[in-house]
């Protein structure tokens, strides 16, 4: 079993162990994804990144 969640009305997550709720929908799972250190395509994101200005180096320095 592991952690899942859904949308609740007001807009925050529902936590529940079930994989469907009581109406229907399919839950999301609430883990992170699981990380690799020989990842194939790292290169290719962080070259999506830079051409569509995402990285944080391109961002506006945040206003504290």
């Amino acid at each position: 079993m592991h952690l899942m969640y859904t949308e609740g009305p007001d807009g925050n997550r529902v936590y529940t162990l079930k994989k469907l709720t009581a109406t229907g929908t399919i839950t999301k799972s609430a883990h992170p994804a699981r990380f690799s250190p020989d990842d194939k395509y790292s290169r290719h994101r962080v070259t999506l990144k830079k051409r569509f200005g995402l990285l944080m180096t391109q961002q506006p320095p945040l206003k504290y």
